[in-house]
């Protein structure tokens, strides 16, 4: 694979690190572009991008070690510090899932201290979210990390043995399911941009976000590789990850919420308000 895009003496610049700020930059753009085509004042962005930025490194940092504390028996340090035990640069293993959820909550936040319309902002920023996942997972992809698991078709691909993949299934054919979620992260951005020709309430392109975000990594995450101490329930022969149950908990409130703004406004417009 391409983990390292290159290398400055023993900095060594990743893929998937340089996909995510790509990510990050595109979102901020296409936010603005968004807000200014409705007619709104960007000033709020640069802080609500640099908390989503913190926050969202922050989560999904903390998401992966709690899941994975045995890597860093002897050196927990390594949990924090950029400049690891091994003499490596930088800090390895995210967890997406874990970002998302607290730069949500820390977004909600700073939007209620600042007293702004949180359901009309979030519908500006919702697609700028799957626009980054589209293409964060391709660096997942190129890292070899958040694989899929073993299979038969045609679509295997055979990881690295110095990748994630490779190191738990050496010379195995693996589903890249980094991919599938690649183009799912896309396919929700089309979706959503779609679908807001017929928004009649604020909200409704953020609700509409989480609620195919959530169908779409239950489905994905039947596919991919867990480990032991991920797996949340296991039902009929079938192990499901306790991502998957947060996706089901994010689903329901997704469509509550959706549903309460839809009577809403539509009691609003009853009124005549």
């Amino acid at each position: 694979m391409h983990s390292v895009l290159f290398q400055i003496g023993p900095v060594a610049v990743k893929t998937y690190g340089f996909l995510l700020a790509l990510a990050f930059i595109l979102g901020i753009w296409f936010s603005a572009k968004r807000a200014k085509k409705q007619g709104i004042q960007i000033e709020w962005l640069p802080d609500l991008s640099l908390i989503i930025l913190i926050t969202a490194l922050v989560g999904s940092r903390f998401f992966y070690v709690i899941r994975h504390l045995e890597e860093f028996e002897g050196h927990p340090w390594d949990m924090i510090n950029p400049i690891q035990s091994s003499g490596e640069i930088g800090i390895g293993g995210l967890s997406m899932f874990g970002g998302l959820v607290l730069a949500i909550f820390s977004s909600i936040i700073y939007l209620r201290l600042k007293k702004l319309n949180i359901q009309k902002i979030a519908d500006i920023v919702a697609p700028s979210v799957m626009l980054g996942l589209g293409l964060a997972r391709i660096g997942c992809f190129l890292n070899g990390c958040c694989f899929g698991k073993p299979t038969e078709s045609f679509l295997g691909v055979i990881f690295p043995a110095d990748s994630p993949a490779g190191y738990f299934f050496p010379d195995t054919c693996i589903f890249p399911i980094q991919l599938v979620a690649s183009f799912k992260g896309f396919l929700i951005f089309g979706i959503l941009l779609f679908a807001e020709k017929f928004k009649k309430f604020d909200g409704f392109t953020f609700w509409s976000m989480l609620a195919l975000y959530s169908v779409g990594r239950f489905t994905i995450d039947l596919f991919r590789y867990y480990e032991k101490s991920m797996i949340f329930a296991k039902i009929g022969g079938v192990n499901f990850s306790m991502n998957q149950a947060l996706t089901v908990l994010i689903f329901l409130i997704s469509i509550f919420m959706w549903n309460h703004l839809r009577l809403k406004a539509n009691r609003l417009k009853a009124n005549g308000l």
